[in-house]
């Protein structure tokens, strides 16, 4: 008897966009609120900590880098560790391993434990994001591919809205310790609901002959009918099936250019991000603001990052991602520019604000929608292998950035500050016309 070969790519790229699917992005979406929530406690809570322990903030640059580190290294080995145990797996042992010491650290009374347990939470806060976008992209249709990716990134800046507006009204009250306590225990639980919520990546599953029955199942919950003696391939649109791959494959002739416009992309957006999510509520409240009109100024540029995030989403869609992401990083780099010209002069006026968020917005919509633009170039044997590397590089962007931040800060105040954004967007402006895989415009 014939055996009737499925290949998996193709029928999920061509199939329906059921309910079903839409939970399975929500719950990888869940992972990164927490990740985006758990990564910008810090920021949040450098003020008091200065207070509270009588130091300057520049003792805190290397405390505030340390966790990027972690992060850098955990993207790489997260996103290897995806490609050989499952994506499902990596994710719940990354929120895991982001968890723990983050309760941990309600309990640290100086720099060195805290920066030591801000290395290890930053293993488990890299290793989620790749493994959060390849499941999500692998999910779903080729054509919601970028729109599903980019919700689930967009988690990012929403978990950092979230960090922002708790730590605004809980550390006046409660005290730093109990933000920390908060952010630990919530993972806690979601990592319960994954482990019963996700199933693994069914293009990973195709890979696992002694896994197919597992993804039959699936399969037929995502609506396609396919027999129990069906063999399964993933060979997409019509590419080879190749064994799994590494590191020395993303930079083969024909990804290599793609893998460096990628990397530096990923480097200088996450600069500029982060030096924002790590300086912005120590630089306004050295400037005489309140904490929490710090606070919300941290979370509406993490807010302006989610409705950016989501337009940029729809216009890939409609225009392609090589034309939303220029036009995206170009405008940064304008806005950026509009706020170095800014004084800062409490209370916190409406201007500002807006500035944060609409800046804030085109920086983070950038960075989350370039994980779409990676999960797009690279074929499953190496996605999450290759968005974990180009996240890992920029991880190292995220870990200068608590120098750059403090450096622009003591050398020019506020206006270096935000011209560091703009400098760090033109670089990214031309990494990303460099690749050449963007994501076409969707086709009715």
């Amino acid at each position: 008897m014939a055996v009737n070969t499925v290949d998996v790519a193709a029928v999920l790229d061509t199939g329906r966009w059921t309910g079903y699917q839409k939970l399975l992005v929500a719950g990888t979406a869940l992972a990164v609120i927490l990740d985006g929530m758990d990564n910008q406690l810090l920021g949040n809570v450098i003020p008091a900590l200065m207070r509270e322990w009588s130091l300057p903030r520049s003792a805190f640059t290397t405390v505030v880098a340390v966790g990027p580190f972690g992060m850098m290294i955990g993207g790489a080995l997260g996103g290897m560790l995806g490609d050989t145990i499952g994506r499902r797996a990596a994710l719940i042992a990354s929120v895991l391993a982001f968890t723990l010491p983050t309760l941990a650290i309600a309990a640290v009374d100086g720099l060195t434990m805290l920066g030591v347990l801000r290395l290890v939470a930053g293993l488990g806060l890299g290793g989620a994001m790749p493994n959060a976008a390849a499941l999500a992209s692998e999910y779903v249709p080729r054509k919601q591919r970028p729109f599903a990716v980019t919700l689930t990134i967009v988690c990012i800046p929403l978990g950092g809205t979230l960090a922002a507006l708790v730590a605004g009204r809980i550390l006046p009250q409660y005290g730093w310790r109990a933000l920390f306590v908060v952010g630990g225990l919530i993972p806690l639980v979601v990592a319960a609901v994954l482990f019963k919520l996700l199933p693994e990546s069914p293009q990973y599953l195709a890979t696992r002959r002694e896994r197919w029955p597992e993804l039959v199942a699936l399969m037929r919950r995502f609506g396609h009918d396919v027999s129990a003696q069906s063999a399964f391939v993933s060979r997409g649109s019509g590419g080879e099936v190749r064994a799994r791959g590494s590191i020395r494959e993303l930079f083969a002739p024909q990804l290599r250019r793609d893998t460096l416009g990628l990397c530096g992309a990923f480097f200088f957006c996450l600069l500029a991000i982060y030096v924002g999510f790590s300086w912005i509520v120590a630089m306004l409240a050295a400037a005489g603001y309140t904490q929490v009109d710090a606070s919300n100024a941290l979370a509406a540029f993490n807010f302006g990052g989610v409705g950016g995030a989501i337009a940029g989403a729809i216009l890939i869609q409609r225009l392609g991602s090589r034309v939303t992401l220029l036009g995206m990083s170009a405008l940064a780099v304008i806005t950026s520019l509009a706020m170095a010209g800014m004084a800062l002069r409490p209370p916190l006026a409406f201007s500002l604000l807006a500035m944060f968020t609409v800046t804030g917005g085109l920086l983070n919509a950038v960075q989350t929608t370039m994980y779409a633009l990676a999960a797009n170039v690279y074929p499953t044997e190496v996605r999450a292998t290759g968005v974990g590397t180009a996240v890992a590089v920029g991880r190292i962007g995220n870990v200068l950035a608590s120098y750059v931040g403090a450096m622009a800060l003591d050398t020019g105040g506020a206006a270096a500050f935000f011209t560091t954004w703009a400098m760090a967007m033109a670089v990214v402006f031309a990494s990303l016309a460099v690749v050449r895989r963007h994501i076409a415009r969707a086709t009715n």
